[in-house]
């Protein structure tokens, strides 16, 4: 089949959805459950672009990244029930995630540098230590984070009502985006980065420092789980095991849009979010089987995912 007829025929299929979908629900459902989708899908964006630039360029796959997002929301709870200041509590929880990634790249995981099965298990050991000392010291009840004033109640868009936090969270998800996308293609941070990706040992051959870009990048990928932390904590509230939970769907984003692609994770996002606000409207008990499926299927017909570079 030519690439001509494979995207008319992903055309057709997906206007056959969404019939599908609106003989099964309002309208106005149907545009609550679009934005309920890509809300959701802003801040998987966080966690999955970070997520997507360590494992492109460092080859680490970072399980404790689920962790970091979960002491990052608590973090944020800690400094606005201190101070009261929510976007306060984004830049402080986001600094520290920062230093936590610091520490862990530097000090735990460069001394197993390059051995796979070593970086898993301690990553993930990581993660139950994270959760734990979450557990210990902030407790095990649901705890959403305190939103500002101004962001609390509902949206009136001509007899339409869709809370103001998430149109927000979806405007911070698009602007950090844009601002990664022009680090990525138009700064001498984003080539090498790119160059790293694409070949770690002619652009260290070159006289780049490519220890230091790794450093950089795993800090910068923390800095955005701490952020994702304290944004996704104030309508999704923190909870022992959500570490676990988001992950999961960070790797399916980064599986289905591609590794090393910040463009495969701004669709895999979009794609993850739609199905699993659809999937669990439609159909609740099911909701895991449409997110999954669709990712084994994207892992056996094209491993390195829909716009993957690596």
């Amino acid at each position: 089949m030519s690439p001509t007829w494979g995207w008319a025929a992903s055309i057709v299929g997906a206007a056959g959805l969404v019939w599908w979908i609106l003989t099964k629900m309002s309208v106005t459902a149907f545009f609550t459950q679009i934005l309920n989708g890509l809300s959701f899908g802003a801040v998987l964006f966080f966690l999955a672009s970070g997520f997507t630039l360590i494992f492109g360029l460092m080859r680490i796959t970072n399980l404790a990244h689920g962790g970091f997002y979960l002491v990052g929301g608590y973090i944020g709870i800690t400094t606005v029930r201190a101070t009261g200041n929510f976007f306060l509590a984004m830049l402080v929880s986001a600094l520290a995630i920062t230093l936590l990634g610091l520490f862990t790249e530097r000090l735990l995981l460069r001394p197993i540098r390059g051995l796979e099965k070593p970086e898993v298990l301690l990553t993930i050991g990581l993660t139950f230590i994270l959760g734990d000392m979450s557990l210990a010291i902030w407790g095990g009840d649901p705890t959403p984070i305190p939103k500002p004033g101004f962001l609390n109640g509902a949206l009136d868009i001509n007899g339409f009502l869709y809370p103001r936090y998430r149109f927000f969270v979806i405007a911070c998800a698009g602007v950090v985006g844009a601002l990664l996308f022009w680090m990525e293609k138009r700064t001498k941070w984003g080539a090498i980065v790119r160059a790293g990706v694409d070949d770690r040992e002619t652009i260290a051959a070159l006289g780049v420092n490519i220890k230091a870009v790794f450093t950089g990048a795993f800090m910068f990928g923390s800095f955005l789980a701490g952020f994702a932390g304290v944004i996704g904590g104030a309508f999704l509230t923190l909870l022992p095991g959500q570490d676990f939970e988001i992950l999961l769907f960070a790797l399916a984003v980064v599986i289905i849009g591609g590794l090393g692609s910040l463009k495969g994770a701004a669709l895999g996002v979009v794609i993850v979010g739609l199905i699993d606000a659809f999937g669990k409207a439609l159909v609740p008990e099911l909701s895991f089987f449409t997110l999954f499926a669709p990712m084994a299927i994207i892992l056996v017909v094209r491993p390195r995912g829909l716009l993957g570079r690596v």
